[in-house]
């Protein structure tokens, strides 16, 4: 795994490198705030571990500046500062763990672990032109911005999932609105029907499609 460790603090920066390169990682590190971000954001690394107190630019803006250029590098957080409003800050400004100083190094690399599994998860869905990002939850059909009501993001979430496959109400009844209750109630309809006027109109060729007496399916032009 190639690690970015952005710590200003030699000691600390020589225990965390020390300790990661002997558990097989390969890490390079940056001493100044400024200095990590450009790396993070010109490199590509499996994860990034920074102090939250560093000069020229602390911690918490480096997260919030990858995040806002859609950087999604998992990001660790350490800092001395560890009570519940500081972890509760930190996490808010978009890094994915906050580790209190002091900690053990069992405990940072079982962290890193855990981070590192929820970053190789499926983060976009795509069917056709229509793509679906999991992590700001924008869909956009064709680069066209298309808005969802959580209802109906949900809906679609599970159709693109289960894309080319048809989908029957009940499924949709269990899956996306948690009830089990007659599949002959109208309210997978319309939400179908809002849904598809969202994700169809003004495009050629449609892409939700209801199976007569079986349900739907969302598929690609053949």
């Amino acid at each position: 795994m190639r690690i970015l460790v952005v710590e200003d603090d030699r000691e600390a920066a020589a225990y965390l490198v020390k300790g990661l390169t002997e558990s097989g990682h390969r890490v390079s590190l940056a001493e100044e705030g400024r200095n990590g971000l450009e790396r993070a954001t010109q490199e590509n690394f499996d994860a990034v571990i920074l102090d939250r107190m560093l000069p020229g630019l602390d911690g918490l803006s480096i997260v919030a500046a990858l995040r806002a250029a859609r950087n999604q590098t998992p990001v660790l957080v350490l800092s001395a500062l560890g009570d519940v409003e500081d972890r509760v800050k930190g996490l808010r400004a978009g890094c994915d763990d906050y580790l209190s100083k002091p900690f053990a190094f069992v405990e940072l690399l079982a962290r890193l672990e855990a981070l590192t599994r929820r970053g190789n998860a499926e983060t976009r869905l795509k069917v056709a032109d229509l793509e679906m990002d999991l992590l700001t939850r924008a869909v956009t059909r064709a680069g066209r911005v298309i808005d969802l009501l959580p209802r109906e993001y949900r809906l679609l979430e599970y159709l693109m999932r289960h894309a080319g496959h048809i989908v029957t109400r009940t499924m949709l009844l269990e899956k996306v609105w948690d009830h089990h209750f007659d599949p002959q109630t109208n309210v997978i309809d319309v939400h179908v029907s809002r849904l598809r006027q969202k994700l169809d109109k003004g495009f050629a060729t449609p892409l939700l499609h209801t199976v007569r007496g079986a349900g739907y399916t969302l598929r690609a032009p053949e």
